[in-house]
This record gives C-alpha cells, structure tokens and sequence, in this order.
C-alpha cells in the first residue's frame, strides 16, 4: 500500500483531522493562540506533517484579539473565510470582542476554542492540570453566543468532516458571519478516519436574491424620483458592485452619501460623491436607496420627508441581529450587495429620461464645492500640532496613483482623502471593539504582502490593540504595514460625544472633559522599536509629508513595519 493509499484509508487524531477538512474547504490559516487544550491540535499538525497530508497554515497569536483582527482583515483582502483557535474559555473571552465585531460586519469565520476536559481520569485527555477544573463552564459558547451565527460542541471524532463542513457554509451563507465550534480535549484526542478528508465540501452556503418584481419596483421608484439618494455605509460588495454603483449614480444623478462608511462604495472624488452630511440631502430627498447600512442616518436629528419612498438592499436589509432599528423599508431588498446594484441598474436602464442632465450638473457643482471645502480646511491645519484633516491630505498625497489600502479605526477621516478604488478605504466596525485596525492590517498585509496597506488608529486604538503582540506578528511574518497614530492623548471619540449631547454644559464651558486624557501619553516608538521596526514622532505638520515618505521608502527598501506617532490637536 503506498503513502497516497495509507492516508486515505487510515486514521489519525481528530485534532489533525478537523485541520485537514479546514483545508479541504478553503480555509488558508488558522490563527491560534494554544493552551493546554492543544496537544491533540499539535500532534495532528506534527502527525499530518509526516504523513504529507495538506493543512492550513497555522500561526502562533501572542493574543486572541490579534488572531479574531487578523481573519477579520484577511477576509476583506481575499474574500475567504478563515479559522481562529483560542484556548478554552479564557482565550474564547479574549475572541468576544472580534466575534461581535464581525457579526456586525458581515465577516465569515470559523471560531474554535477548547474546552475543559469533561473527565477527571480514564480518558486520554482527561484533566491533568488544576486548570482542567478552574476553567470549566456550565455554557462556555455562551461568551460568544449573541455574535454567531451557529454553534456546537464537537461530541464525536467522526464528526468533524460533517461538522467543519456545516461551519463553512453557514459562516458563508448571507447574512454572512462568525459560527463557534467548542473542542473537547478527550473527543480530539480519539482518532478519526482519514477517508474522505480531501474531498470537496459536501454544502453550499446558501444565497439571498431579491424576487425580481421588488426590483423593478424599486427601479420604477428611483427612476420616477425628482431627488433621489443613495446612502451607503459597507462599500459595494466587489469591484463589479463598485463599478455599477458608480455607474447607477453617474448615468442618473443620484447623490451618493457615505455616513460613517466602514468600506468605501463610490470614489471619493465622483462627480456624484455628496458630503458626510445626511441633512441636506434628506430634506428633500423623495426617494432614498439605503445599501447595507446598519444606521443611514442618525433618526435623532436628520428625518427623511412623510412621502419619500425608502428602498433597503443588503445581505440583512433590516438588520435582523439587532433588537431595534427602526428605519422606514418600503421595499426590502435582500441579496447580494453587488449583485442586487447591478440589477437595479439594468432595471432602470429603459426608465432612463432626458431631464437628469441638468439635475447631473447642479449636484457635481455642489458636491465639488463640498470636497473643495473639506480639502481647504485639511489645508488650514497644518501646524504643531496639526489637524486630523491636515493628516489625511498628507497620506491621500502620499499614496496618489499607488494600488494602496488604508484603515481608520478613529484615525484618518476620509473627507479630504482621495480614494478611487474598492479596497482604498476600510473604518472600524460600527460594534465600536477598539483595537481592530492594527491586526486588521496585518491580516491584510498577509494576504497580500506587496501591497502598502496603511492602518491609521487613534492613540486608545493603538493601546487597545495589545501593539507588542502585533508588533511581534509583524516581525515574525514579515509583514511591512505602515501604522499611523493619529496622537491626540485622550479618547477623543468620548469627548465629541459629551458636546453632541451636552453642547452647552459644565464639561463644555470649562473645556474639561474628565475620564477622557490619557496624559501622559507613552512614546509609542519604543513600543515599535522593541520589535526592531523602524519609528518615529511627528509633532508639526511642516515636516509630515516628508516623514511619510521616508516610512514608505523603508517599507519598499527593508520589507519591515514602520510607525509615524503623529501628534494632533484634542
């Protein structure tokens, strides 16, 4: 019998063979931070090694929010869902922030975790360590149960084919999102038939397309409309979705308005790109495309007319997840963000009327003179410190006519950005779990490690993003992101929201925001230098562009991370 026979009839440790069937499906890293819980994981990887059998590629997270950041990041590079391993229920804790993350997102992926031994003898794997007592839980999934879309507790070795195949396709089907499978040690460490391991995937994740009446209804609806708007907030879906939507808005004069984008759907310096402000646009819009945004627009202040017409398109138009979100939907569109755009405007194509051309005209003239503003006042903060705004005119400048992609978990605005295509821009989870960009770029940055990928954090993100286990994953992988820190000392998001709220109270009469400062701030260098990246501080505007050069040069020239600590105004 030769090798290729002995695999394919055999058996090996269930720890080896569930890797396997990872592998099998398309899973191309697992992010594991082990435990006590990984012999079985460790010996499958030591025994399918030596057997010649394929697995993921497995990579040791000094931290669980580092490994959830880094698959989150991965997925929106290549579009793949991707495994996570974390160690019983203190590592699972570690992952709850990532798993909320992605649930609001939309992002696919395969959580596992150990648990506790259920045996204290008798059983190989059985409790060896106090700890088998002290981490056992009564509902271990529950730490992460609201943010998945499915869980289990593998009970069986045989199991795994059919149970890593049923995670898959649910993490994939739309509403796309993270599914949880607990491990315990004892069932991991039996062994499981090898047959079958390699063969394709036995389920399809399941696809949501609108009934086409609703969309021609909701075609008719736009196409009829004297002031129509388009909201969108998590981009277009793919780079068909995005050419479409450009399309759609140019070829009818239709404002697109990006509140709070977490994925950028429309160039930033479209003809049809409106500004950040939902107010104008809404009182007079009379009929609104809202595509896959978890809130349009803030129902406290901005208020759309009695007889606008509101059409929703997403994966989840409604936002099911979430126990209120109460936004108008006359039409509900649920399907591919791509596919439904590209739809609705094939749709509208025989609707078309020759009146759009003037109206095209008066909304690019006002939308240039919007971006033109936004562009003056970045200009206007050059100084020591500089402006936020001053920050991202730099970097935009920095990175014209490159293939780059930039994240901002409270860091770059993208107003005075240029950003052309679909993978230009990436915000934070609107679940607001701090310390997402950094290991988001380094998920992205792995897989795709000629490309710049920028990650731009406030000073608390970078705190919050456990920076010297990120820092030693960039090291080890090799992994050359840039990292901005947009440097104000405080948690200014916090302060903004006690002026939203208390615009002429004692906080803002007296300028003092308690529990906000985060003097004195480290220097965040050394944090970088530790990890032998290269680093440096920036405190004027004066000089920024220059150093953002020289960290782009150093990432072409050495392949290594490069940190700009850059100083801003509170």
């Amino acid at each position: 019998m030769n090798k290729r026979e002995t695999v394919k009839t055999g058996t090996m440790t269930a720890g080896g063979a569930l890797l396997a069937r990872l592998k099998a499906v398309g899973v191309d890293y697992i992010f594991a931070n082990s435990g006590t819980d990984f012999p079985p994981i460790i010996e499958g990887l030591a025994e399918a090694e030596a057997r010649g059998i394929p697995l993921p590629q497995a990579l040791v997270m000094p931290h669980e929010s580092a490994a959830m950041g880094m698959a989150h990041g991965y997925y929106l590079a290549t579009g793949r869902p991707q495994a996570v391993m974390a160690h019983t229920n203190v590592g699972l804790a570690n992952c709850a922030i990532g798993a909320i993350n992605a649930a609001t997102e939309h992002i696919p992926m395969l959580l596992f975790s150990g648990r506790t031994p259920t045996t204290e003898k008798g059983h190989l794997g059985s409790r060896t360590v106090p700890i088998g007592w002290g981490q056992e839980m009564r509902d271990q999934a529950a730490l992460v149960r609201e943010a998945c879309k499915w869980d289990y507790e593998l009970r069986f070795p045989e199991q795994v084919p059919e149970i890593v195949d049923r995670a898959y396709a649910i993490a994939s089907s739309e509403p796309r999102g993270p599914v949880y499978v607990s491990l315990p040690r004892e069932v991991l460490c039996e062994t499981c038939p090898t047959e079958g391991l390699d063969k394709p995937a036995t389920m399809a994740p399941a696809r949501a397309g609108a009934r086409p009446a609703d969309i021609e209804a909701a075609a008719a609806i736009l196409a009829a409309a004297r002031h129509p708007v388009i909201f969108a907030q998590r981009g277009a879906g793919d780079d068909a979705g995005f050419e479409a939507l450009s399309a759609l808005a140019q070829e009818w004069a239709i404002p697109v308005c990006q509140y709070w984008a977490v994925q950028l759907a429309i160039p930033t310096d479209h003809p049809m790109t409106a500004g950040p402000d939902p107010k104008p646009l809404l009182e007079q819009a009379d009929a609104i495309l809202v595509i896959d945004a978890l809130a349009p627009w803030s129902p406290d202040i901005h208020r759309p007319r009695d007889d606008c017409r509101i059409i929703h398109l997403g994966q989840d138009p409604l936002y099911s997840r979430f126990p209120v979100r109460s936004f108008r939907s006359d039409i509900s569109l649920a399907c591919d963000v791509s596919e439904g755009i590209q739809a609705l405007r094939v749709a509208m194509e025989p609707l078309r009327a020759e009146a759009i051309a003037a109206r095209r005209d008066l909304i690019a003239g006002a939308n240039a003179h919007t971006r033109a503003a936004a562009i003056a006042t970045a200009e206007r903060g050059n100084g020591a410190p500089m402006s936020k705004d001053w920050v991202s005119l730099c970097l935009s400048r920095a990175i014209e006519g490159r293939e780059a992609t930039v994240l901002s978990e409270l860091g770059c605005p993208m107003g005075p950005m240029t950003l052309k295509h679909r993978r230009a821009w990436y915000q934070e989870p609107h679940s607001g779990g701090l310390g997402w960009s950094f290991p988001a770029g380094l998920g992205m940055q792995l897989a795709d490690r000629e490309r710049l990928v920028i990650a731009t954090m406030g000073d608390g993100s970078y705190i919050f993003s456990n920076p010297v286990a990120c820092h030693q994953i960039a090291e080890a992988l090799e992994l050359p992101l840039l990292v901005i820190i947009v440097n104000n000392a405080e948690w200014g998001a916090v302060r903004q929201s006690v002026l939203g709220i208390y615009p002429d109270g004692h906080a803002a009469r007296t300028n003092r925001m308690p529990l906000t400062g985060l003097s004195p701030i480290p220097d965040f260098t050394k944090v970088a230098a530790a990890s032998r990246a290269w680093a440096r501080t920036v405190t004027d505007g004066a000089v920024l562009e220059e150093a953002l050069s020289d960290a782009i040069r150093h990432i072409e020239t050495h392949r290594t991370l490069a940190l700009l600590d850059v100083h801003v105004r509170p």
